[in-house]
């Protein structure tokens, strides 16, 4: 065979393997997913956009694109992305959570039906001060509100521009992690809560002094994502 038949030969061999490389665009758009993984796995708390495109040297808008590709391949997986509280995070699939408990138990802390009641009152009406809070349960919710300053699921807003100037509250990214929410906009809406629901949140009760002074301590700053 001729050195010309034998390069005509051998040369659809040699391109067709260079076909089958990744080009170099697309082989940078690997790493950088790779690389999403990896930030996201050791993230202790959900990265937003912004941030993910800082780490990342992308925009924002490409650093969302990753975080869906990623997400679409955790489809199948025990892993899954999340969006929460404006960012993304990796963390284990609800169904598989009483397996990971073996390994390390959650930690988890308890609201009292005062707390919850208030903390419900303000994430549907914040910003609100202390008395509209009041004045919607019937009852004095001090001790609920500091209760959940203390746990980081609300946080002062400033003050109303009313006689006395009270507090404004409002929910924190803390209450939207804890929750599974991504934004306040992912709240069930009110009409669509069961009547009995809408109805006990709504009345006024005897106050339970006992009930709320039975709140536990606060945990501490910093949480392993939640495995259930």
């Amino acid at each position: 065979m001729t050195q010309l038949g034998q390069e005509a030969e051998d040369g659809p061999r040699a391109e067709d393997q260079q076909s089958g490389e990744p080009s170099g665009a697309e082989h940078d758009r690997q790493a950088k997913l790779r690389a999403l993984e990896a930030v996201l796995f050791m993230a202790a708390v959900p990265l937003p956009a912004e941030d993910l495109a800082g780490i990342l040297a992308v925009t924002p808008h490409e650093a969302d694109d990753l975080a869906r590709e990623l997400e679409a391949r955790y489809a199948d997986a025990g892993l899954q992305v999340t969006r929460v509280a404006g960012g993304y995070q990796v963390s284990t699939r609800p169904e598989y959570g009483h397996y990971v408990a073996k390994l390390h138990e959650p930690e988890r802390f308890r609201l009292s039906r005062a707390a919850l009641e208030t903390l419900a009152i303000v994430a549907y009406r914040q910003p609100v001060t202390r008395p509209e809070v009041d004045a919607i349960r019937g009852v004095n919710s001090d001790s609920p509100l500091d209760t959940l300053l203390q746990y980081e699921l609300i946080s002062e807003a400033g003050r109303k521009d009313t006689p006395g100037r009270p507090l404004l509250y409002r929910t924190t990214d803390s209450f939207l992690g804890k929750f599974g929410l991504n934004s306040i906009s992912d709240l069930p809406q009110l009409d669509a809560l069961p009547v009995a629901e809408q109805v006990s949140s709504a009345e006024p009760e005897a106050p339970d002094r006992e009930g709320e002074a039975r709140e536990e301590s606060p945990p501490a700053a910093k949480q392993e994502p939640s495995a259930a």
